[in-house]
């Protein structure tokens, strides 16, 4: 007896919801846009960091973004005027990420 007959056992008037798409799937609710996003490298104060910018869209979904990048790469960041500012030099890693989920990506710098 599986948990599924369990519950169909003890609430036998429930009737169970489809599930279809998970909430982690917000790639689809993301607007993606032409032109291309900017991934560059700086130092500050002798730290290296990635920066992003140039998305058009809403600032929630860039929000999202970044949430998503840091979960991905497993590294702190943080998102300030229109700029999404990882800790560690990920541009590479960065860019097919977000090669994959669909966006046009421009690296610039060394």
């Amino acid at each position: 007896m599986d948990l599924q007959d369990q519950l169909k056992n003890l609430f036998p008037e429930h009737i169970p919801e489809e599930t279809g798409e998970t909430s982690d799937n917000i790639d689809n609710d993301i607007w993606l846009q032409d032109d291309p996003i900017i991934c560059k490298y700086e130092k500050r104060k002798g730290k290296p960091i990635t920066i992003l910018e140039g998305y058009t869209g809403a600032t929630e979904d860039f929000k999202q973004l970044a949430k998503k990048l840091k979960q991905q790469l497993s590294v702190g960041g943080s998102f300030k005027d229109d700029k999404i500012i990882i800790q560690g030099d990920y541009r590479d890693k960065i860019m097919t990420i977000l090669k994959e989920k669909g966006f046009n990506v421009k690296r610039v710098g060394g």
